[in-house]
């Protein structure tokens, strides 16, 4: 391998859903899989097999599905989740088994209750059976940024005698300073023997907002993967941002010296998918894909570009998405045109009866809307195929009357297992009357997690996109909806996600051990 190349390993499907409501369907996980594919991103960890069966189906369909990236699986140190992480990866043309153990005395003594000595003999015991599976074997000490570094010179070279091909330290708390973890890297790939026999890889997580500083101090010294998540999505904090940091190497190539191999022009595009699966919306000043990235309004600024760019910008709008893909479809566009720019963004259709009735809600919404974009089909997509969900409830009709100086009002039409039901309710304010009629219906039980809406373009006539977390009996579901009317979404994404209550679709968290 050029030892100036860093290995881009995207780890959204795995650590970026472990953020509490970031669920994702296997439909949508293929979605975001093809989008990372078509950024050439190097590895994809698809998720953790042996969490639950529908982990293990992602796992497999990723593998199936994806041809030019490596696909990954986590497990833990156990004979079952190697195994079970080997069958989903058996059809995957570059299949990688990540396997980890925790390092740390805290992990020791208070989580896994084993000595450092029978922590090292299970670091290697499952290395070697993963190795028998698949030829690439990643290997984690988690904890690594609170471990003590004679232990990880042990582990790591005995786990590299075992067969990895790349050792990863993770920051599994956010802890690390960037000149601490920095020299950390440098010390382990200076001390430990057969350390040129492996990739040394990072994985940082953001609790002290420094994620994306740890793992280019760790890329300086030595690190040649950046384990990352578009959005910087991740439990907590979150994870490093993989935009943040594919950007940081090629700007400031001078000083790092290494490169990637990222279609850096896709960037846009799959943080504004995985945000509309996720329901997470990006903060407008977020750096690289926020609203505001490339925006500017102080007049010394605008002054200055208007004068020359790279006085106020040190990238390109253009080098990461901002500004393509902005083909505008209308109401007289038709489904040839509909369905080559879907399929342009990574949507791909497994029937034609699945075409018609997306392209039927196009048209819907082209009435509405004089111009539809990139966001508003991406949208229109996820509340197709959130309608798809087997349907206990749907929306009728809704009707909202909020006048100043009066308390709004909510008539709510239900179909509930076929047969109409109606409520109304009074709020403070239409949203809230419309959720107290639907649940005058429907008797959730449920607890409201998060209301979220945000408009998917500018304009007046933009759409609402509105997520909607329910939780019940430690079940949290994300419900979402998409209207030109934001209550109409609003009431949409609600009965979204008291049917993915009812099918039984939820995120659970049964991960052991987090890297």
């Amino acid at each position: 391998m050029n030892n100036n190349r860093v290995v881009i390993f995207d780890t959204t499907l795995r650590d970026g859903e472990q953020s509490p409501g970031a669920s994702m369907t296997k439909d949508e996980k293929l979605r975001i899989a093809k989008a990372l594919e078509k950024m050439r991103v190097d590895v994809i960890e698809a998720g953790f097999a042996m969490a639950s069966p529908g982990d293990f189906e992602s796992v497999k369909a990723i593998a199936e599905a994806i041809k030019g990236s490596s696909i990954c699986s986590l497990s833990r140190a156990l004979d079952g989740d190697i195994d079970r992480a080997g069958e989903a990866l058996k059809n995957a043309v570059a299949p990688r088994i990540h396997t980890f153990i925790a390092t740390s005395p805290i992990h020791m003594k208070y989580k896994l209750r084993m000595e450092p000595e029978k922590v090292l003999e299970q670091a290697v015991h499952a290395v070697k059976r993963a190795r028998n599976l698949v030829d690439d074997v990643e290997f984690s000490c988690e904890d690594a940024g609170r471990s003590e570094l004679d232990f990880l010179c042990k582990v790591i070279e005995a786990a590299i005698n075992a067969g990895a091909k790349t050792i990863n330290i993770p920051d599994t708390v956010g802890y690390a300073i960037p000149h601490q973890f920095g020299e950390t890297f440098q010390q382990l790939i200076e001390r430990i023997p057969n350390a040129d026999k492996a990739i040394f890889s990072v994985h940082c997580h953001n609790d002290l907002g420094l994620a994306v500083a740890n793992s280019l101090a760790a890329v300086a010294h030595g690190a040649r993967q950046v384990e990352c998540t578009i959005n910087g999505l991740g439990e907590r904090a979150g994870n490093a941002s993989l935009e943040e940091i594919v950007m940081a190497i090629k700007t400031r190539q001078d000083v790092l010296n290494v490169e990637t191999n990222i279609d850096t022009k896709h960037i846009v595009s799959t943080s504004r998918l995985v945000s509309s699966i996720t329901g997470f919306p990006i903060q407008p000043n977020k750096a690289i894909v926020g609203a505001n990235a490339f925006a500017h309004e102080s007049g010394i600024h605008q002054d200055g570009m208007l004068k020359h760019r790279e006085t106020y910008e040190i990238m390109k709008a253009e080098d990461v998405g901002w500004k393509t893909n902005k083909m505008v479809l209308g109401k007289h566009s038709g489904r040839t045109a509909f369905k080559g720019r879907l399929e342009e963004l990574g949507v791909h259709f497994n029937s034609e009866a699945e075409l018609n009735t997306a392209f039927a809600r196009f048209k819907e919404l082209a009435d509405k809307k004089h111009e539809i974009f990139d966001e508003d089909l991406q949208a229109l997509v996820s509340d197709t195929r959130a309608s798809e969900i087997a349907e206990k409830y749907r929306l009728q009709t809704l009707e909202v009357c909020s006048r100043t100086g009066e308390t709004p009002v909510a008539q709510v039409t239900l179909s509930v297992d076929g047969r109409e039901q109606n409520a109304s309710s009074e709020g403070s304010g239409p949203v809230d009357a419309t959720f107290k009629a639907i649940e005058s219906i429907v008797q959730s039980n449920t607890s409201l997690e998060l209301y979220s809406v945000h408009a998917i373009t500018s304009g007046t006539d933009s759409q609402g996109e509105v997520t909607v977390r329910l939780e019940r009996g430690g079940r949290i579901v994300n419900g979402n909806g998409a209207d030109t009317d934001i209550v109409i979404a609003s009431a949409k994404a609600y009965i979204n996600a008291l049917n993915l209550l009812e099918a039984g679709i939820n995120k659970a968290h049964p991960q052991a051990g987090n890297v």
